[in-house]
């Protein structure tokens, strides 16, 4: 079955700014989930110009205490690994996540862009779109799908505050 989400909105800041805010987004005492990431590969593809980062986030584990009674739940962190490709001649950011905890019970997957309005120039869209599917858990599965989904919904009204928070903090008042 699984459980799907997905997110847009419009940052009245330039391409750059959204980039360079997001890229600076986590760890943040705004969201006290996500302990850590790390960068585990970068590099630029020099024909291209692109640039491809590799990241690692450490999520603390939000599944409910009546929940983890399940053994393979009772783990206190979750890693997502996340690729992003840069392409900053062309004003566009392509990334892809996914769940390394757990695969083998569920799958999650994320992709987002960020690229610049066509509205305005010096706006940049922001689409995201999500999916988890249970599988192994029997009846449990639509549960925590169910679970799941209402968590990534919120995450991502969430992740957009937060990007609006840093944006303003860093940047001031967004562009008209």
């Amino acid at each position: 079955m699984g459980a799907t989400v997905e997110a847009r909105t419009v940052y009245r800041y330039p391409f750059e700014h959204v980039v360079a805010s997001y890229l600076r987004k986590y760890p943040s005492p705004m969201e006290k989930h996500i302990t850590a990431i790390k960068t585990v590969e970068e590099k630029t593809d020099l024909s291209s110009g692109i640039i491809y980062r590799r990241r690692i986030a450490t999520c603390q584990n939000v599944i409910p205490q009546i929940l983890r009674k399940v053994s393979v739940l009772k783990i206190s962190d979750v890693y997502l690994e996340e690729e992003s490709w840069l392409n900053v001649q062309e004003r566009i950011m392509s990334m892809k996540t996914r769940c390394l905890t757990w695969t083998q019970y569920a799958s999650l997957k994320e992709e987002s862009v960020f690229r610049e309005s066509l509205e305005n120039p010096n706006w940049t869209e922001f689409i995201q779109k999500g999916s988890i599917s249970i599988k192994g858990a029997g009846l449990l599965n639509c549960l925590l799908e169910a679970f799941a989904q209402t968590f990534l919904t919120q995450g991502a009204k969430k992740g957009i505050t937060i990007m609006e928070l840093l944006l303003q903090e860093q940047f001031g008042s967004p562009f008209l």
